[in-house]
């Protein structure tokens, strides 16, 4: 097992190779360090398009903050602030000598390195048969990013441990790193991901490794972090596991969601043109109660009733209707979803008979109340009134009984 320690050496230290056949060095230019990789990243293929460093300054390249590889995605990441900027696929290491996991930090660059196998001395420099390509970017111990002359191999868990990357990629990753740039390695099946168009989408990786496994339940702990684990279903996300094909699934687009200036816990949420939100959380925030009518799918409020969903464990109403139930207006604005009491309606003069009265005065929500609530409590008025002529009738022919 190749060891996941990260070592961070000074120029010009060499690192311990492992007493195996399969570890080879590589040795770059006079006076540069040296570091090791392994022979089964030798294998030939076609050559790979030489690229010379230029002599003249190269275009000033914004730096990554850190690079994040999946070993379970086979893709290496470029992140700047807290932004995916670049993502481009990579060979790690194979079943039998994985990649580790860890944090490690690019401890030292070369471009044009000359390999050289340390069992026969037989040198190879830079260019089409190097099996390192054209840019070694050194991450501790043997390990390393680098080219390949056999790019049919990326894609595949093919290497003793290292990353092997397409030429054109691991240039434009190089010159986005700097020595101490952070380099995580991590092995995540699941990966959750809002796009740029506020869309919630989640992959689910094979296990190539054969270390996680994975469940609904996980599934539905990552997309709750996002705020979608309720339009998801079940068996929708045990299907997506049996396949692990690593395609995106899009779920639906999530806003923050503000009353009053107050950010909520939960989300709004779009899906299939009908903006969902949460309808207690609403009731809450509007101080307003909230009834639920599960045979007719209503939700009942003091201010009036709208069509209700439930979704798993949650209520949610239409954004449409958030009016009808809580007198919030409002909808997107600026990446988020605001929301804001309504104002009561202004008191408008009218003049007759050359003199100014008032008319359209708003109502109070008691008021409000009253009114919503009126029938229902004339409906129960008169069937206490019926119950109570019942029982009087009924008392009635039990004294004429008696009396006979």
């Amino acid at each position: 097992m190749l060891s996941a320690a990260l070592l961070t050496g000074a120029a010009g230290t060499v690192f311990a190779a492992e007493a195996n056949d399969d570890v080879v060095s590589l040795v770059t230019q006079p006076g540069q360090p040296l570091v090791t990789t392994t022979k089964a990243e030798t294998t030939a293929a076609a050559p790979a398009k030489e690229t010379a460093a230029k002599a003249e300054a190269p275009a000033k390249v914004e730096l990554a903050d850190r690079l994040v590889i999946n070993l379970a995605a086979r893709s290496i990441a470029a992140i700047r602030d807290n932004q995916k900027v670049a993502l481009y696929p990579i060979g790690p290491g194979k079943v039998s000598t994985p990649t580790p996991t860890g944090y490690y930090k690019v401890i030292d660059k070369e471009v044009n390195p000359t390999w050289t196998d340390p069992g026969s001395a037989t040198s190879i420099p830079s260019g089409p048969d190097n099996p390192l390509g054209y840019r070694w970017i050194g991450i501790g111990g043997n390990y390393g990013i680098h080219g390949t002359n056999h790019p049919d191999s990326v894609g595949h868990y093919v290497s003793n441990g290292c990353i092997r990357m397409h030429e054109e990629d691991v240039e434009k990753i190089y010159d986005m790193v700097e020595v101490g740039t952070p380099v995580d390695i991590t092995y995540n099946r699941i990966v959750v991901e809002k796009t740029p168009d506020d869309q919630i989408a989640y992959y689910i990786y094979p296990d190539g490794y054969g270390w996680q496994n994975v469940t609904a339940a996980d599934v539905n702990k990552w997309l709750a972090g996002y705020g979608v684990a309720d339009f998801v279903t079940d068996a929708d996300v045990e299907q997506k596991i049996q396949a692990s094909d690593g395609n995106p699934t899009y779920v639906a687009k999530v806003y923050p969601l503000y009353v009053n200036g107050q950010k909520l816990k939960g989300k709004a949420v779009v899906q299939d043109d009908i903006t969902y939100l949460p309808a207690v959380d609403l009731a809450e925030a509007a101080k307003v109660s909230l009834g639920w009518k599960p045979d007719e799918k209503v939700l009942v409020s003091s201010y009036g009733q709208a069509v209700g969903y439930k979704k798993k464990d949650t209520l949610y109403c239409n954004a449409d209707d958030a009016a009808t139930l809580y007198h919030l207006d409002g909808g997107l604005n600026a990446g988020k979803f605001e929301l804001k009491t309504a104002k009561k309606q202004e008191v408008v003069p009218v003049v007759e008979n050359g003199k100014s009265v008032e008319s359209g005065a708003a109502k109070t929500d008691a008021e409000v109340y009253a009114e919503a609530t009126k029938e229902t409590a004339k409906d129960v008025k008169d069937a206490k009134a019926a119950v109570k002529d019942a029982k009087a009738a009924a008392k009635e022919v039990k004294a004429e009984a008696k009396a006979k």
